[in-house]
């Protein structure tokens, strides 16, 4: 049997709530609703789930979802060891036997081909067929799934069907207000609410830049990335360059663009 309990968070993660996602959430989870969340890369949306299974009280396990997964990998698959075939559980598997939260994170990057294996579980089912077992697994009743993917990155290619989208609440994910990201880095890496204040700063002129020469703004985690570097003595301007500039773009005139916005700040 899997030891589910080495997925539960004994420690409470540092979560900011922006609005009323975790009461929402709450009462999501209360009649055991899947749920979506949409928002930009880096904006907090694993965070959230972590904090609202520590809240909660649940084991959390997440899956990074990626082009070559299968269905096999999340539901279970037959191995051969020296005692001949035996069946190994997948997480959603898992999950939904021990009552854990599922997180298929970024979950427009699997194929659509495996992602409607979770179809019975976020219905009235609430049930997940193992076809190569022949079982069919019912759900814990503490059982809930919870997907994420990035809206900007959607294409016809890269995007949930109807079908899936529709089985799901969703809440909208972005990044912070200004005073509360600059609260955010501050407490995630001690800096002062003045080098935080130039951080965020920095980065909401970059997000104005994205669909006008950036694909993505930076992100509150790039922010956290530079904040802690600056907290360990390195120069203000070079981790920005490091941790803000370098990773977002390629383009030498963006690049100019982005390091002229960091020296403005710190001059």
């Amino acid at each position: 049997m899997n030891d589910i309990e080495q997925y539960r968070i004994t420690s409470e993660p540092y979560y900011r709530s922006v609005t009323d996602e975790v009461s929402l959430f709450e009462a999501a989870y209360s009649v055991r609703m899947p749920m979506m969340l949409k928002g930009p890369t880096g904006c907090g949306k694993t965070r959230f789930v972590e904090y609202m299974a520590w809240k909660l009280g649940k084991p959390l396990i997440t899956v990074a979802c990626n082009e070559d997964m299968t269905a096999s990998d999340l539901v279970g698959r037959f191995l051969l060891d020296i005692n001949g075939t035996r069946w190994q559980d997948g997480p959603l598997a898992i999950a939904a036997r021990h009552g854990a939260i599922c997180y298929l994170d970024e979950i427009v990057e699997a194929r659509q081909d495996t992602t409607v294996v979770i179809h019975p579980l976020t219905d009235n089912r609430r049930v997940l067929p193992l076809e190569k077992k022949g079982e069919l697994v019912k759900a814990h009743p503490d059982f809930q799934i919870v997907i994420s993917y990035n809206p900007g990155y959607q294409s016809l290619m890269k995007d949930l069907k109807q079908s899936t989208k529709q089985r799901f609440g969703a809440l909208d994910f972005s990044y912070p207000d200004h005073d509360i990201e600059m609260e955010i880095i501050a407490h995630e890496t001690g800096v002062s609410a003045s080098i935080a204040d130039k951080l965020v700063s920095i980065a909401e002129r970059a997000r104005n830049l994205k669909g006008h020469g950036l694909d993505e703004g930076i992100s509150t985690r790039m922010l956290i990335y530079a904040a802690s570097l600056i907290a360990k003595g390195v120069e203000a301007k070079g981790a920005c360059r490091v941790t803000l500039v370098r990773p977002i773009t390629d383009d030498p005139d963006m690049r100019d663009a982005l390091d002229a916005a960091v020296t403005t700040f710190f001059s």
